[in-house]
């Protein structure tokens, strides 16, 4: 019979018993237990960093992660061993919080908090609307698509961007490659980066993208820090030529004293994307098929390397 490890008590409990395996408790941290049996692992969505425990493992063959990034997993990844992200289970509440930030940052919502915490009524002025703005969406998976979903709503002109040029769908007409980037920054309002963290898009966000965009326009960050060029944003910003919303940094935890804190026009949100009651129902029912398709000897959903 299959041992597999979860989390916690909590993950077993939710997740109920599966057919044909036995179910145990490991986040990673300390000694596995039934360390010569354990062959599919689930980390922690939280804090596990302890990767190089998985090498430990001789009968590891799938270790299936809860959260959709993994590029911290694979350079730790024992040869042989597949791993799988939890694509579809962050869309709803990654896509809620990038309309969230557009929102707060375009109609002042950090200025109101600030003035609330004052007592100071604000004198009335026109604050930009999302209506009527022109919105690209840099990176059209999954999450891409559930930001453009819940933005067709708002009145906006969408183009998506993916790393090859392709055929629209219901919510773009075309999805424009990465080579019309330049010319597609000169032409929106708005920029939300939803794209996976590879050697590629790291750095992609740098000197000459922040330059290409509109002045004044707004950059909404929910992929990973350092997808931006942190120096480079904040020149931009402290300049005033763009503004920024960002759910994720670099480095992160962003320091006390990283003056992106304090620069006007920044609101900074602590990477909780995914973190809403929307992740536990829909992470419970990817674990549930993944550990009865493993166990079943079906294909895994959400491969990211073949082992």
């Amino acid at each position: 019979m299959p041992v597999i490890s979860l989390p916690d008590s909590e993950w077993i409990d939710l997740v109920g018993p599966v057919k044909g395996v036995e179910m145990v408790r490991w986040g990673l941290e300390g000694a596995p237990p039934r360390r010569e049996e354990l062959s599919f692992v689930v980390p922690p969505y939280f804090g596990s960093t302890q990767w190089e425990r998985l090498g430990s493992l001789p009968q590891l063959r799938v270790v299936q992660l809860l959260t959709a990034g993994y590029d911290a997993v694979l350079p730790a990844l024992p040869a042989g061993v597949r791993l799988a992200n939890a694509a579809g289970v962050h869309d709803a509440s990654t896509a809620e919080l990038a309309v969230t930030l557009i929102l707060a940052s375009l109609r002042g919502i950090p200025d109101f908090v600030a003035a609330q915490g004052a007592s100071h009524w604000l004198p009335t002025r026109m604050w930009p609307a999302l209506a009527d703005k022109r919105v690209l969406i840099v990176g059209y998976g999954a999450i891409g698509r559930a930001i453009a979903r819940r933005l067709s709503g708002f009145e906006v002109v969408l183009t998506a961007v993916a790393s090859r040029a392709r055929a629209g769908d219901d919510l773009v007409p075309y999805v424009y490659g990465l080579a019309e980037l330049p010319r597609l920054l000169a032409e929106h309002d708005v920029v939300v980066m939803i794209v996976p963290l590879t050697p590629s898009t790291e750095g992609m966000v740098d000197r000459a993208f922040l330059e290409a965009m509109v002045p004044g326009a707004l950059l909404v960050n929910v992929s990973r820090g350092k997808v931006v060029d942190s120096e480079a944003l904040l020149e931009a910003t402290s300049a005033g030529r763009v503004r920024a919303a960002l759910d994720v940094t670099d480095p992160e935890p962003l320091p006390m004293e990283h003056p992106l804190w304090r620069t006007p026009g920044v609101l900074i949100s602590p990477h909780v994307g995914g973190a809403s009651s929307a992740f536990a129902p829909r992470a419970v029912a990817l674990l549930r098929e993944q550990i009865a398709g493993f166990v079943e000897d079906r294909p895994l959903r959400n491969l990211v390397n073949v082992g």
